[in-house]
């Protein structure tokens, strides 16, 4: 495999997680009510970011290969309570 054969296969593997964290990391400002000071939108994206690629991650690993439904359901399970504590919606 050739790198750029590697960075398209990576790239596809993290494209849930980018599509995930990105759309909620924007739509949170609307969605979740404002209690205190919250993060910068790139701080909220980078740590959905974060949890969406370790899901993925685990997915793959137990899973023993990605595209799996349920890695996709425990990403958007994983990323909106990212988004949850990180905005400190619990104090709304």
């Amino acid at each position: 495999m050739n790198a750029i054969d590697f960075l398209e296969h990576a790239l596809s593997f993290a494209a849930p997680a980018l599509a995930v964290a990105l759309g909620l990391a924007l739509a949170g400002r609307f969605l979740l009510p404002q209690a205190g000071p919250r993060p910068a939108i790139w701080a909220l994206f980078a740590l959905n970011l974060i949890a969406g690629l370790a899901v993925l991650g685990a997915g793959l690993w137990y899973f023993g290969h990605d595209g799996k439904m349920a890695t996709y359901a425990a990403l958007v399970v994983a990323v909106a309570t990212v988004q949850w504590l990180a905005g400190r919606a619990w104090r709304g």
